[in-house]
């Protein structure tokens, strides 16, 4: 079976037809017919891992201030939808837990991201990797990504089972051997970085390589074609999930 099992990933849940990191766009990605998707996790002030991709709550919700100094009781009041659109009025803030069931219930492979606040990263890592076992037990694991070491590694100690990928915007300079310290199952960076060196240089190193965030439906065709394992895209209504 080839992995990921999924050569499209919903960045964000819904890319550009939801509103990010909710429960909505999960829905409209299973919608559209997509088998995988992608989202970050944070921790509250409490330690609660939840979805949002900023450390502020401004962009994405109703609330104002930090997310790491904000409660749970307070995070679960929070619109998270009205930003995007107002028939998204009422999406609440979703925890990870609740992404969690969701994603199972609609039979979704999901990346990850470790999103952790500054200063926060081992934290994170460790509390996201502990949670997503939990949560998974007995189900096809997701797969742990973030940009912080720190917070894979940690995410490593504390659940070595779950794979996990290596998040870059551009691959640093002896990145197999990163991944192998990391014990890293994939690599991840940006399509402003991506070129044919790197993809021989993921094939020899036997990793392999997803690509974000492609829009354009014949460039997506052309990367997987030459042998990217997976694009993340926001354009679920332009690129069409395979059968």
């Amino acid at each position: 079976m080839s992995w990921p099992p999924t050569r499209l990933i919903a960045h964000r849940c819904g890319g550009t037809l939801a509103p990010e990191n909710t429960l909505a766009g999960l829905r409209q990605a299973a919608a559209c017919g997509y088998r995988g998707v992608e989202f970050d996790v944070m921790l509250s002030a409490e330690g609660t891992p939840l979805l949002i991709h900023d450390e502020t709550l401004e962009r994405t919700t109703s609330g104002r201030g930090r997310v790491a100094e904000t409660g749970d009781a307070e995070l679960s009041r929070l619109d998270a939808g009205c930003w995007f659109a107002p028939r998204f009025a009422g999406e609440p803030l979703p925890f990870f837990a609740d992404a969690a069931r969701l994603c199972i219930e609609l039979g979704l492979w999901v990346n990850v991201e470790i999103k952790p606040s500054a200063g926060r990263e081992a934290k994170t890592g460790r509390a996201v990797a502990l949670a997503a076992r939990r949560l998974w037990a007995g189900e096809a694991p997701p797969l742990l990504s973030s940009f912080s070491q720190a917070a894979l590694a940690a995410a490593r100690e504390a659940a070595p089972e779950l794979p996990r990928g290596l998040l870059c915007v551009a691959p640093p300079a002896g990145w197999p051997a990163l991944c192998r310290e990391l014990q890293c199952v994939s690599l991840h960076c940006s399509r402003r970085h991506f070129g044919m060196p790197l993809l021989a240089e993921a094939q020899a190193a036997g990793v392999p390589l997803l690509i974000y965030t492609v829009n354009d439906p014949d460039d997506a065709r052309d990367l997987l074609r030459q042998g990217v394992a997976a694009v993340f895209t926001d354009r679920l209504d332009l690129l069409a999930p395979e059968d």
